[in-house]
């Protein structure tokens, strides 16, 4: 009776060990992947450059006519020659979405991969070279 006891005991320790375990690992992956996405939206908003074309968390839609890094803001172009331009002045942490693109860093085996040479193809295939004696021998 006493060993039943005991050995109920053991299982829901070892059924509460599992389920804390499964929590610290989604809680670890969870943790990795915001990290990564929170680092490529940081790559995003440090790549916009002027010309750039931009939409804000507020809808408004332009090009960057200028980047004040100091402050971390931007000068956004809107409207047009006909109904006249407007120029509004905003935070990076505003962007929604931009057409910069991050410049990736590549390492130094992945150029020289990219370096090698492609390996040339034959001009004309092997079996075609077949038929066209057989068109001369028929002459």
């Amino acid at each position: 009776m006493l060993m039943n006891l005991l050995a109920s005991n053991y299982g829901t320790y070892i059924m509460m060990g599992v389920l804390l375990l499964i929590i610290v690992v989604f809680m670890v992956f969870n943790s990795r992947a915001q990290k990564k996405r929170q680092q490529e939206t940081m790559d995003m908003l440090n790549a916009i450059q002027p010309g750039n074309k931009v939409k804000t968390i507020g809808g408004i839609c332009g090009v960057v006519v200028e980047v004040c890094p100091e402050d971390n803001t931007f000068v956004l172009e809107t409207g047009t020659e006909a109904s006249g331009k407007s120029y509004i002045k905003f935070d990076k942490q505003a962007v929604y979405q931009t057409d910069a693109v991050a410049k990736k860093e590549t390492p130094v085996a992945a150029e020289t991969a990219t370096e090698a040479p492609v390996a040339e193809t034959p001009a004309q295939p092997a079996e075609e070279a077949p038929a066209e004696e057989e068109k001369k021998d028929a002459e």
